[in-house]
């Protein structure tokens, strides 16, 4: 049986995903563009200070369907919505509350992709006799004949790197994927959004998480329980300096990340910071900007993209946040399904919940999830 030779593109009605399906409609078989329809913008509007109407700015929301929609008109593609709003919640929205509920701070992005987008279009891609998906990331990929391995590595376009969200893709899902724009930079994106004539070449980039309006998470966490009829869970407990002494309480741990500054509901003659939350005691400490570094980290929940498992220690360069500048250190074994990390310099709010990313140099080697 001959392998099909479409290429699906995930298209999120963003300048970069169009600009993809632009590409490879002038050079591919054949292109199909599939949007996956996650999540109602309207839910929860009006509630709890949630604004009534969706604000721009966030990704998959209906105008963005219809500039998808468009795009594919244009070019002259078949085009397909697949909705996947109940496996959404379930993978995604569902575990980010209870992550804020237990005092870590999850990453919904990361979430998202390793769960789901991926997953998700690779089956309806198959389904349409497409082999292949192709995204707007900027990431490349290739395969290393010598490893045997898929090997994710870091774009030409720095400012604009994805990687740190691409850490829980398999070697199945990396051998199917396409990442067009790994080698090009932003500007020359848009340009080439241009020259096929798209209408939304200056279209800004999303900033916000789909289903948080105005990035306020807390009145998310406040609307979403209450529509489920759920009542946030009583947390409320000290707020500690890092000796023990009692500086006053709090209503509740899911108000809280590690490194806050603002909202704290006490006074202090210098700032103070979230050091530590203690989901059992319910007790926030609090310290100075200076007692936020630290040298070491624990992660789990693995993946291993440029070698098949870690069998000893490893000199890695870690990205603790998107925006976070890699930083040397040491990832050792650690029983079962764990690393260790220790770093050569202290690294400012080492944040449980957030992801930890290793690279060798421009290469993915894996990541896990912050314990």
């Amino acid at each position: 049986m001959t392998e099909p030779t479409a290429i699906a593109v995930a298209m999120s009605g963003g300048v970069d995903s169009s600009t993809v399906a632009a590409m490879l409609a002038q050079t591919a078989d054949a292109v199909v563009g599939l949007t996956l329809q996650l999540w109602d913008q309207t839910r929860l509007a009006g509630k709890d200070g949630i604004p009534d109407a969706p604000k721009a700015g966030r990704c998959c929301s209906l105008d963005d369907v219809y500039d998808a929609r468009r795009v594919a008109e244009h070019l002259g593609i078949p085009y397909y919505v697949v909705n996947q709003q109940a496996r959404f919640e379930r993978d995604v929205v569902q575990p980010f509350v209870d992550e804020y509920l237990s005092g870590r701070t999850p990453i919904p992005c990361s979430l998202c992709n390793n769960h789901l987008k991926f997953d998700q279009l690779l089956q309806t891609a198959r389904s349409i006799g497409a082999s292949r998906i192709a995204t707007g990331h900027y990431a490349v990929n290739e395969f290393d004949p010598a490893r045997g391995r898929w090997i994710l590595k870091r774009p030409a376009d720095r400012a604009k790197d994805q990687t740190y969200f691409l850490f829980g893709l398999t070697q199945e899902q990396l051998s199917r994927t396409l990442f067009p724009l790994g080698r090009l930079t932003k500007p020359e994106v848009r340009e080439i959004a241009r020259s096929h004539g798209l209408a939304l070449a200056e279209k800004p980039d999303s900033q916000e998480i789909c289903f948080i309006p105005g990035g306020d998470y807390k009145q998310f966490l406040t609307a979403y329980l209450e529509e489920q009829g759920r009542q946030i869970p009583e947390t409320a407990g000290e707020l500690v300096a890092s000796d023990g002494h009692v500086l006053g309480h709090h209503d509740g741990i899911s108000n809280f990340t590690v490194g806050q500054r603002k909202g704290l509901g006490v006074s202090s003659p210098t700032p103070l910071y979230v050091l530590n939350i203690d989901a059992a005691s319910h007790r926030v400490t609090v310290g100075a900007d200076e007692e936020l570094a630290t040298r070491a980290l624990r992660a789990h929940r693995l993946n291993w993209i440029s070698i098949p498992e870690l069998t000893a220690p490893t000199r890695v360069q870690i990205k603790i946040r998107h925006r976070h500048e890699p930083a040397w250190a040491t990832l050792e074994p650690a029983g079962v399904g764990e690393v260790t990390a220790t770093f050569d310099e202290p690294q400012r709010a080492v944040t449980p919940g957030q992801s930890a990313v290793f690279y060798d140099g421009d290469e993915v080697v894996g990541g896990g999830w912050i314990v």
